[in-house]
């Protein structure tokens, strides 16, 4: 089974990359080396450390502490499998995000929001401890070992599927919104899981273009959970400019101090990465002086 995941898992990611490489998106990114860095290093500590790191330990610590409960829930119907993961793991990771935009979090999720191109390579690009301490992941390693294995697996294809495309270069949901025959569906679409348009605000440089949300729109599978919990903008809209406006004042920070903050700091004259550092919080570029900041209708 892991075999043939990892082989989905692929050809989910490669089948995104082509799309943004075959509509000529890519050209767009001018990443930068630092950026190339950060994306490539956390996706690979992510699979290889992190995650098999995080399900190791609590894998044991479940061995110690309720050795007669291994695979005790592996009849479970998929269904009840299916909801439990939604809460255990993505309605956690929503509640993690949302606080992860508070002042003393922010640190280990700014890195996310630093990528001035939306693009299915900054999917993970976070700081390493974000992971680490994602409740989600390891809520995730204790259902495992109660049997959730196999749908764990296929959890997590969808989950890949969803997340991929809501910060996809290529806006899939644009056709949605174009054609009035789809609008129902669109409609259930936009309510139900993330999509491009609704992420793409979250990452949105400014929340002065009508479309940004960037404290909001926090879901990560199910945008269900920002409508429940009274977080949820949707535009149909997707914002001009994403990234931050510190970077653009102070110019960008290094790879390895956004990926590895507190253990290495930032040399700029402003910053949240250093102790006692904020996030920046002067006004906003004034979205009606600047054309590059104006709203952008759907389209492909």
């Amino acid at each position: 089974m892991n075999l043939v995941q990892n082989i989905v898992l692929a050809a989910i990611i490669l089948a995104f990359a082509l799309a943004e490489v075959l509509s000529g998106q890519h050209r767009h990114f001018h990443a930068t080396r630092d950026d190339t860095k950060l994306e490539l290093f956390m996706f690979l500590l992510l699979l290889a450390v992190s995650q098999p790191l995080i399900f190791a330990i609590t894998g044991k610590a479940c061995a110690m502490l309720m050795p007669g409960q291994r695979d005790a829930w592996a009849q479970l119907p998929w269904w009840a499998m299916g909801a439990i993961l939604l809460v255990g793991d993505d309605m956690t990771q929503y509640w993690w995000h949302r606080i992860s935009h508070s002042p003393r979090l922010w640190p280990l999720h700014r890195a996310h929001h630093t990528a001035h191109y939306m693009s299915i390579r900054i999917t993970y690009r976070n700081n390493f401890f974000y992971y680490l301490m994602m409740p989600g992941l390891w809520v995730s390693g204790v259902l495992v070992y109660l049997g959730f294995g196999d749908a764990y697996l296929v959890y997590i294809v969808v989950k890949l599927t969803v997340i991929l495309g809501a910060h996809s270069a290529v806006p899939w949901d644009a056709p949605l919104y174009r054609n009035k025959w789809l609008h129902p569906l669109a409609w259930m679409l936009e309510r139900t899981v993330s999509t491009p348009a609704t992420h793409w605000a979250h990452h949105a440089l400014t929340n002065d273009d009508g479309i940004g949300h960037y404290k909001g729109n926090f879901g990560n599978l199910l945008f269900v959970w920002d409508l429940l919990f009274g977080t949820a903008k949707i535009t149909r809209l997707y914002p001009p400019r994403v990234g931050l406006q510190d970077d653009l004042v102070f110019g960008k920070e290094r790879w390895f101090v956004e990926m590895f903050y507190p253990v290495f700091h930032s040399r700029r004259e402003h910053s949240a990465l250093v102790p006692g550092g904020r996030a920046y919080a002067e006004a906003e570029t004034d979205a009606h002086h600047d054309p590059a900041l104006q709203p952008v209708a759907a389209k492909t």
